[in-house]
Protein backbone atom coordinates (compact mmCIF):
# COMPACT_ATOMS: atom_id res chain seq x y z
CA UNK A 1 0.00 0.00 0.00
CA UNK A 2 2.36 2.31 0.98
CA UNK A 3 6.34 2.69 -1.01
CA UNK A 4 8.04 3.30 2.68
CA UNK A 5 7.41 2.01 6.28
CA UNK A 6 4.74 3.68 7.88
CA UNK A 7 5.50 5.99 10.67
CA UNK A 8 3.08 6.06 13.37
CA UNK A 9 0.74 9.12 14.03
CA UNK A 10 -1.08 10.24 16.97
CA UNK A 11 -4.38 10.55 14.89
CA UNK A 12 -4.10 6.50 14.92
CA UNK A 13 -5.18 6.22 18.11
CA UNK A 14 -7.91 8.94 17.65
CA UNK A 15 -9.24 7.52 14.44
CA UNK A 16 -9.39 4.07 15.46
CA UNK A 17 -11.40 5.55 19.25
CA UNK A 18 -13.56 7.45 16.73
CA UNK A 19 -14.51 4.60 14.64
CA UNK A 20 -15.55 2.49 17.71
CA UNK A 21 -18.76 4.89 18.71
CA UNK A 22 -19.85 6.62 15.53
CA UNK A 23 -21.04 5.61 11.90
CA UNK A 24 -18.07 7.51 9.78
CA UNK A 25 -14.86 9.87 10.58
CA UNK A 26 -13.91 12.88 8.38
CA UNK A 27 -10.24 13.74 8.69
CA UNK A 28 -9.70 17.35 7.68
CA UNK A 29 -6.07 18.80 7.53
CA UNK A 30 -4.02 20.60 5.39
CA UNK A 31 -2.62 18.33 1.76
CA UNK A 32 -0.01 16.39 2.42
CA UNK A 33 -0.13 16.11 6.40
CA UNK A 34 -0.48 12.21 5.87
CA UNK A 35 -4.61 11.95 6.24
CA UNK A 36 -5.12 9.50 3.36
CA UNK A 37 -1.94 6.80 4.43
CA UNK A 38 -3.45 7.28 8.02
CA UNK A 39 -7.03 6.46 7.02
CA UNK A 40 -5.39 3.60 4.92
CA UNK A 41 -3.84 1.90 8.02
CA UNK A 42 -7.57 1.13 9.38
CA UNK A 43 -9.47 1.26 6.13
CA UNK A 44 -10.87 -2.13 4.50
CA UNK A 45 -11.61 -0.95 1.31
CA UNK A 46 -10.90 2.43 -0.58
CA UNK A 47 -11.99 4.98 -2.94
CA UNK A 48 -9.83 7.33 -4.09
CA UNK A 49 -11.97 10.50 -6.02
CA UNK A 50 -8.87 11.66 -7.70
CA UNK A 51 -7.67 8.74 -9.32
CA UNK A 52 -7.31 10.32 -13.19
CA UNK A 53 -8.35 7.19 -14.63
CA UNK A 54 -11.16 6.71 -12.50
CA UNK A 55 -12.70 10.16 -11.41
CA UNK A 56 -14.83 11.17 -14.64
CA UNK A 57 -16.43 7.54 -14.13
CA UNK A 58 -16.91 8.59 -10.20
CA UNK A 59 -18.60 11.56 -10.67
CA UNK A 60 -21.07 10.41 -13.35
CA UNK A 61 -22.01 7.28 -10.72
CA UNK A 62 -22.00 10.17 -7.74
CA UNK A 63 -24.49 12.06 -10.05
CA UNK A 64 -26.68 9.00 -11.18
CA UNK A 65 -26.38 6.90 -8.14
CA UNK A 66 -23.98 8.33 -5.42
CA UNK A 67 -24.46 5.03 -2.72
CA UNK A 68 -23.10 2.36 -5.43
CA UNK A 69 -19.75 4.31 -4.59
CA UNK A 70 -19.63 3.67 -0.96
CA UNK A 71 -20.56 -0.29 -1.39
CA UNK A 72 -17.16 -2.24 -0.08
CA UNK A 73 -15.89 -3.69 2.76
CA UNK A 74 -15.76 -1.47 6.19
CA UNK A 75 -14.54 0.91 7.30
CA UNK A 76 -14.39 2.17 3.61
CA UNK A 77 -12.10 5.07 3.19
CA UNK A 78 -13.32 7.49 0.53
CA UNK A 79 -10.43 9.78 -0.23
CA UNK A 80 -10.93 13.65 -1.02
CA UNK A 81 -14.56 13.17 -1.18
CA UNK A 82 -15.31 17.00 -1.35
CA UNK A 83 -14.64 16.23 -5.50
CA UNK A 84 -18.03 14.80 -5.30
CA UNK A 85 -20.11 16.50 -2.33
CA UNK A 86 -22.99 14.73 -2.81
CA UNK A 87 -21.16 12.09 -1.03
CA UNK A 88 -21.32 13.83 2.63
CA UNK A 89 -25.47 13.02 1.92
CA UNK A 90 -24.84 9.50 0.65
CA UNK A 91 -22.67 8.49 3.72
CA UNK A 92 -24.97 10.01 6.33
CA UNK A 93 -27.67 8.23 4.24
CA UNK A 94 -25.77 4.95 4.48
CA UNK A 95 -25.05 5.39 8.63
CA UNK A 96 -28.75 6.13 9.38
CA UNK A 97 -29.78 3.09 7.41
CA UNK A 98 -27.15 0.54 8.66
CA UNK A 99 -27.50 1.87 12.22
CA UNK A 100 -23.80 0.42 12.72
CA UNK A 101 -20.16 2.22 13.76
CA UNK A 102 -17.25 2.34 11.76
CA UNK A 103 -18.96 2.22 8.58
CA UNK A 104 -16.61 4.96 6.51
CA UNK A 105 -13.74 7.53 6.68
CA UNK A 106 -13.25 10.62 5.01
CA UNK A 107 -10.47 12.62 4.26
CA UNK A 108 -10.26 15.86 2.28
CA UNK A 109 -7.71 18.60 1.80
CA UNK A 110 -10.05 21.47 1.89
CA UNK A 111 -13.37 22.30 3.47
CA UNK A 112 -16.71 22.44 1.46
CA UNK A 113 -19.15 24.93 1.03
CA UNK A 114 -21.83 24.03 3.49
CA UNK A 115 -24.95 25.15 1.15
CA UNK A 116 -23.55 22.36 -1.14
CA UNK A 117 -24.61 19.54 1.12
CA UNK A 118 -28.16 19.03 2.60
CA UNK A 119 -27.71 18.14 6.37
CA UNK A 120 -24.95 18.51 8.61
CA UNK A 121 -23.78 15.24 9.52
CA UNK A 122 -24.60 15.53 13.33
CA UNK A 123 -24.42 12.35 15.17
CA UNK A 124 -23.38 10.30 12.15
CA UNK A 125 -20.18 12.02 10.97
CA UNK A 126 -17.06 12.98 13.46
CA UNK A 127 -14.70 15.58 12.31
CA UNK A 128 -11.18 14.93 13.70
CA UNK A 129 -8.20 17.88 12.71
CA UNK A 130 -5.16 16.48 11.47
CA UNK A 131 -2.11 18.72 11.43
CA UNK A 132 1.45 17.83 9.96
CA UNK A 133 3.81 15.73 12.10
CA UNK A 134 4.66 16.95 15.71
CA UNK A 135 8.89 16.59 17.19
CA UNK A 136 7.47 13.57 18.90
CA UNK A 137 5.89 11.58 15.55
CA UNK A 138 8.99 12.84 13.44
CA UNK A 139 11.46 11.04 16.58
CA UNK A 140 12.94 14.34 17.45
CA UNK A 141 10.90 15.03 20.37
CA UNK A 142 12.02 12.51 22.90
CA UNK A 143 8.85 12.33 24.60
CA UNK A 144 10.25 11.88 28.30
CA UNK A 145 7.38 14.33 29.58
CA UNK A 146 3.89 13.72 28.67
CA UNK A 147 1.50 16.46 28.57
CA UNK A 148 -1.48 14.43 29.92
CA UNK A 149 0.62 13.41 32.99
CA UNK A 150 1.26 17.36 33.45
CA UNK A 151 -1.95 17.81 34.02
CA UNK A 152 -3.08 15.15 36.05
CA UNK A 153 0.26 15.07 38.62
CA UNK A 154 0.90 18.59 39.96
CA UNK A 155 4.57 17.40 41.87
CA UNK A 156 5.76 15.62 38.57
CA UNK A 157 9.19 15.47 38.77
CA UNK A 158 10.99 16.58 35.82
CA UNK A 159 13.52 18.36 36.96
CA UNK A 160 17.37 17.62 34.98
CA UNK A 161 15.18 15.63 31.67
CA UNK A 162 16.95 17.08 29.05
CA UNK A 163 15.70 17.68 25.26
CA UNK A 164 18.01 15.88 22.33
CA UNK A 165 17.03 18.85 20.10
CA UNK A 166 20.00 21.30 19.80
CA UNK A 167 19.43 24.78 18.62
CA UNK A 168 20.21 23.86 15.21
CA UNK A 169 18.51 20.80 15.04
CA UNK A 170 15.25 22.65 16.71
CA UNK A 171 15.75 25.55 13.52
CA UNK A 172 16.17 23.17 11.11
CA UNK A 173 12.95 21.13 12.10
CA UNK A 174 11.00 24.44 11.97
CA UNK A 175 12.28 25.28 8.36
CA UNK A 176 11.59 21.14 7.42
CA UNK A 177 7.96 21.52 9.02
CA UNK A 178 6.09 18.15 10.06
CA UNK A 179 5.30 16.93 6.42
CA UNK A 180 5.83 13.24 6.25
CA UNK A 181 7.48 13.07 2.79
CA UNK A 182 9.75 15.38 3.74
CA UNK A 183 11.41 12.67 6.40
CA UNK A 184 11.67 9.96 3.36
CA UNK A 185 14.67 12.46 1.65
CA UNK A 186 17.38 11.75 1.97
CA UNK A 187 19.43 15.18 2.26
CA UNK A 188 19.02 18.06 4.25
CA UNK A 189 17.84 20.47 1.04
CA UNK A 190 15.60 17.59 -0.26
CA UNK A 191 13.58 17.94 3.24
CA UNK A 192 13.45 21.43 3.07
CA UNK A 193 11.97 21.53 -0.46
CA UNK A 194 8.99 19.80 0.22
CA UNK A 195 7.52 23.34 1.90
CA UNK A 196 8.43 25.01 -0.58
CA UNK A 197 6.97 23.02 -3.09
CA UNK A 198 3.51 23.05 -0.81
CA UNK A 199 3.41 27.05 -0.68
CA UNK A 200 3.86 26.86 -4.58
CA UNK A 201 1.35 24.36 -5.26
CA UNK A 202 -0.93 26.70 -2.94
CA UNK A 203 -0.24 29.71 -4.87
CA UNK A 204 0.30 27.84 -8.59
CA UNK A 205 -3.07 25.38 -8.35
CA UNK A 206 -4.76 25.14 -5.06
CA UNK A 207 -5.91 28.63 -4.39
CA UNK A 208 -8.00 28.08 -7.98
CA UNK A 209 -8.88 24.39 -7.66
CA UNK A 210 -10.65 25.07 -4.23
CA UNK A 211 -13.94 26.91 -5.36
CA UNK A 212 -13.47 27.18 -9.32
CA UNK A 213 -12.72 31.11 -9.13
CA UNK A 214 -9.20 31.75 -10.77
CA UNK A 215 -7.05 33.63 -8.62
CA UNK A 216 -3.58 35.30 -9.16
CA UNK A 217 -0.83 33.19 -8.03
CA UNK A 218 1.49 36.37 -7.31
CA UNK A 219 -1.19 38.12 -5.31
CA UNK A 220 -1.31 34.31 -3.14
CA UNK A 221 2.26 34.93 -2.47
CA UNK A 222 2.75 38.02 -1.34
CA UNK A 223 -0.49 37.35 0.46
CA UNK A 224 1.32 34.28 2.40
CA UNK A 225 4.51 36.61 2.45
CA UNK A 226 2.80 39.18 4.76
CA UNK A 227 0.74 37.06 6.61
CA UNK A 228 4.27 35.19 7.66
CA UNK A 229 5.67 38.55 8.44
CA UNK A 230 3.13 38.80 11.10
CA UNK A 231 2.71 35.21 12.59
CA UNK A 232 2.79 34.75 16.33
CA UNK A 233 1.26 38.59 16.12
CA UNK A 234 -2.23 40.83 16.34
CA UNK A 235 -1.34 42.24 12.99
CA UNK A 236 -4.81 43.79 11.90
CA UNK A 237 -6.20 42.84 8.42
CA UNK A 238 -5.81 46.49 8.27
CA UNK A 239 -2.42 45.85 7.92
CA UNK A 240 -2.10 43.02 5.56
CA UNK A 241 -4.17 44.68 3.24
CA UNK A 242 -1.84 47.81 3.22
CA UNK A 243 1.16 45.10 2.90
CA UNK A 244 -0.78 44.24 -0.08
CA UNK A 245 -2.10 47.12 -1.57
CA UNK A 246 1.63 48.50 -1.99
CA UNK A 247 2.65 45.76 -4.20
CA UNK A 248 -1.51 45.28 -6.16
CA UNK A 249 -3.21 48.93 -6.05
CA UNK A 250 -6.55 47.66 -6.77
CA UNK A 251 -6.59 45.10 -4.21
CA UNK A 252 -9.78 45.57 -2.29
CA UNK A 253 -10.87 44.33 1.35
CA UNK A 254 -13.11 42.22 -0.11
CA UNK A 255 -10.81 40.15 -2.23
CA UNK A 256 -7.89 40.26 0.48
CA UNK A 257 -11.44 38.53 2.75
CA UNK A 258 -11.84 35.94 -0.17
CA UNK A 259 -8.44 34.96 0.12
CA UNK A 260 -7.89 34.58 3.41
CA UNK A 261 -11.12 31.81 3.50
CA UNK A 262 -9.40 29.76 0.80
CA UNK A 263 -6.52 29.81 3.32
CA UNK A 264 -8.26 28.88 5.68
CA UNK A 265 -10.32 26.49 3.53
CA UNK A 266 -7.41 24.90 2.48
CA UNK A 267 -5.96 24.44 6.36
CA UNK A 268 -2.82 26.98 5.78
CA UNK A 269 -3.53 29.42 8.15
CA UNK A 270 -5.44 28.83 11.79
CA UNK A 271 -5.87 31.68 13.82
CA UNK A 272 -5.89 31.21 17.53
CA UNK A 273 -8.49 33.08 19.30
CA UNK A 274 -8.35 35.08 22.27
CA UNK A 275 -9.06 34.19 25.84
CA UNK A 276 -11.28 36.80 27.24
CA UNK A 277 -12.12 36.01 31.11
CA UNK A 278 -14.04 38.09 33.13
CA UNK A 279 -11.32 38.46 35.70
CA UNK A 280 -11.39 42.43 36.75
CA UNK A 281 -13.67 45.11 35.17
CA UNK A 282 -10.33 47.77 34.66
CA UNK A 283 -9.04 45.34 32.22
CA UNK A 284 -9.10 45.98 28.48
CA UNK A 285 -8.12 42.52 27.23
CA UNK A 286 -7.02 42.37 23.20
CA UNK A 287 -9.74 40.21 21.27
CA UNK A 288 -8.45 40.06 17.91
CA UNK A 289 -7.14 36.68 16.68
CA UNK A 290 -3.36 36.01 16.74
CA UNK A 291 -2.22 35.33 13.02
CA UNK A 292 -0.56 31.31 12.69
CA UNK A 293 -0.34 28.68 10.18
CA UNK A 294 -0.74 25.04 10.74
CA UNK A 295 3.24 24.59 9.84
CA UNK A 296 5.88 26.66 10.63
CA UNK A 297 8.30 25.91 7.73
CA UNK A 298 4.57 27.35 5.76
CA UNK A 299 6.15 30.90 6.82
CA UNK A 300 9.88 29.88 6.17
CA UNK A 301 9.35 28.84 3.13
CA UNK A 302 6.56 32.18 2.34
CA UNK A 303 9.55 34.70 3.49
CA UNK A 304 12.60 32.40 1.45
CA UNK A 305 14.32 31.85 4.94
CA UNK A 306 16.95 29.02 5.16
CA UNK A 307 18.50 27.33 8.87
CA UNK A 308 21.43 29.28 8.33
CA UNK A 309 19.47 32.75 8.33
CA UNK A 310 17.61 32.08 11.18
CA UNK A 311 20.27 31.25 13.11
CA UNK A 312 21.42 34.73 12.55
CA UNK A 313 18.19 35.97 13.64
CA UNK A 314 17.10 34.51 16.24
CA UNK A 315 14.38 37.31 17.14
CA UNK A 316 12.60 36.31 13.80
CA UNK A 317 12.88 32.48 14.75
CA UNK A 318 11.16 33.37 17.92
CA UNK A 319 7.65 33.61 16.11
CA UNK A 320 8.84 30.90 14.08
CA UNK A 321 9.26 28.81 17.24
CA UNK A 322 5.36 29.68 18.84
CA UNK A 323 4.09 28.09 15.53
CA UNK A 324 5.72 24.86 16.07
CA UNK A 325 4.78 25.06 19.80
CA UNK A 326 1.51 25.76 19.15
CA UNK A 327 1.35 23.20 16.09
CA UNK A 328 2.67 20.41 18.97
CA UNK A 329 0.43 21.42 21.80
CA UNK A 330 -2.59 20.79 19.52
CA UNK A 331 -1.35 17.56 18.12
CA UNK A 332 -0.55 16.56 21.88
CA UNK A 333 -3.94 17.88 23.58
CA UNK A 334 -6.43 16.12 20.67
CA UNK A 335 -7.37 12.82 22.61
CA UNK A 336 -7.66 15.63 25.73
CA UNK A 337 -10.25 17.37 23.84
CA UNK A 338 -7.77 20.36 23.78
CA UNK A 339 -8.67 23.93 22.59
CA UNK A 340 -5.94 26.94 22.06
CA UNK A 341 -6.13 30.23 22.86
CA UNK A 342 -4.37 33.39 24.44
CA UNK A 343 -4.76 36.14 26.61
CA UNK A 344 -3.58 39.55 26.55
CA UNK A 345 -4.47 42.90 27.94
CA UNK A 346 -3.40 46.43 27.53
CA UNK A 347 -1.06 46.66 30.31
CA UNK A 348 1.24 43.49 28.63
CA UNK A 349 -0.13 41.25 31.08
CA UNK A 350 -0.18 37.90 29.18
CA UNK A 351 0.24 33.82 27.92
CA UNK A 352 1.09 33.25 25.00
CA UNK A 353 -1.26 29.91 24.98
CA UNK A 354 -4.18 29.23 26.77
CA UNK A 355 -5.00 25.46 26.91
CA UNK A 356 -8.09 24.05 27.83
CA UNK A 357 -9.30 20.59 27.95
CA UNK A 358 -12.16 18.98 28.02
CA UNK A 359 -12.34 18.09 31.40
CA UNK A 360 -12.27 21.97 32.40
CA UNK A 361 -8.77 21.52 33.44
CA UNK A 362 -6.56 24.08 31.46
CA UNK A 363 -2.96 25.50 30.95
CA UNK A 364 -1.83 29.00 31.17
CA UNK A 365 1.41 28.92 28.58
CA UNK A 366 4.34 31.04 27.52
CA UNK A 367 6.77 30.18 24.86
CA UNK A 368 10.16 31.43 24.94
CA UNK A 369 13.15 30.03 22.94
CA UNK A 370 16.00 31.30 25.07
CA UNK A 371 16.66 31.25 28.65
CA UNK A 372 17.18 34.85 29.59
CA UNK A 373 12.95 35.27 28.77
CA UNK A 374 12.33 32.56 31.12
CA UNK A 375 12.03 34.36 33.90
CA UNK A 376 10.01 37.23 32.60
CA UNK A 377 7.69 34.34 30.98
CA UNK A 378 7.09 33.03 34.50
CA UNK A 379 6.60 36.04 35.77
CA UNK A 380 3.64 37.00 33.28
CA UNK A 381 2.06 33.64 34.45
CA UNK A 382 2.01 33.72 38.05
CA UNK A 383 0.98 37.56 37.63
CA UNK A 384 -2.23 36.51 35.28
CA UNK A 385 -2.62 33.68 37.69
CA UNK A 386 -3.07 35.43 41.08
CA UNK A 387 -5.08 37.60 39.16
CA UNK A 388 -7.96 34.86 37.84
CA UNK A 389 -7.43 33.43 41.84
CA UNK A 390 -7.93 37.20 43.85
CA UNK A 391 -10.73 37.89 41.34
CA UNK A 392 -12.12 34.56 41.87
CA UNK A 393 -12.20 35.07 45.66
CA UNK A 394 -13.82 38.44 45.38
CA UNK A 395 -16.31 37.19 43.50
CA UNK A 396 -17.66 33.35 45.10
CA UNK A 397 -19.97 33.34 41.67
CA UNK A 398 -17.42 33.42 39.52
CA UNK A 399 -16.66 29.94 38.35
CA UNK A 400 -13.77 30.20 36.53
CA UNK A 401 -11.03 27.78 38.80
CA UNK A 402 -7.63 28.60 39.44
CA UNK A 403 -5.41 26.96 36.29
CA UNK A 404 -3.93 23.40 36.64
CA UNK A 405 -0.49 24.01 35.13
CA UNK A 406 1.77 27.15 34.59
CA UNK A 407 3.98 26.32 31.79
CA UNK A 408 6.89 27.68 30.01
CA UNK A 409 8.03 25.90 26.88
CA UNK A 410 11.25 26.70 25.68
CA UNK A 411 13.79 26.07 22.90
CA UNK A 412 16.33 25.04 25.59
CA UNK A 413 18.14 21.87 26.57
CA UNK A 414 16.90 21.17 30.29
CA UNK A 415 13.32 20.71 31.80
CA UNK A 416 12.80 21.56 35.63
CA UNK A 417 10.45 22.61 38.14
CA UNK A 418 10.55 26.50 39.68
CA UNK A 419 9.83 27.31 42.98
CA UNK A 420 6.74 29.48 41.84
CA UNK A 421 5.14 26.04 40.46
CA UNK A 422 6.06 26.91 36.62
CA UNK A 423 7.14 23.88 35.09
CA UNK A 424 10.19 25.01 32.46
CA UNK A 425 9.64 22.32 29.68
CA UNK A 426 11.79 22.33 26.39
CA UNK A 427 9.76 21.47 23.53
CA UNK A 428 12.26 18.37 22.57
CA UNK A 429 11.04 16.48 25.55
CA UNK A 430 7.34 16.49 25.17
CA UNK A 431 4.74 13.93 23.68
CA UNK A 432 0.86 13.77 24.23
Amino acid sequence: MNKYIYNPRLMDIQLQETLSYIGAVLIVGPKWCGKTTTAEMQAKSVLKMQDPDQVKGYLATAETKPSLLLVGENPRLIDEWQIAPVLWDAVRTAVDNRQETGLFILTGSNSVDDKQIMHSGTGRIAKLQMYPMSLYESKESSGAISLKELFDNTNLDVDGITSPLSLERLVFAACRGGWPASLNVKTENGALFVAKAYLQSICDEDCSSVDGVKRDPQRMRTLLRSYARNISTLASNTSILSDMQANFLNFSETTLYAYLNVLKRLFVIEDVPAWTPSIRSATSIRSCNKREFTDPSIAVAALALTPEKLLLDLNTFGFIFETLCIRDLKIYSSLLGGRISYYRDRFGLEADCVLHLDNGKYALIEFKLGNKQIEEGAQHLCQLSNLIYNHNVENPKHHLQEPNLLLVITGGEIAYKRDDGVYVIPIGCLKD
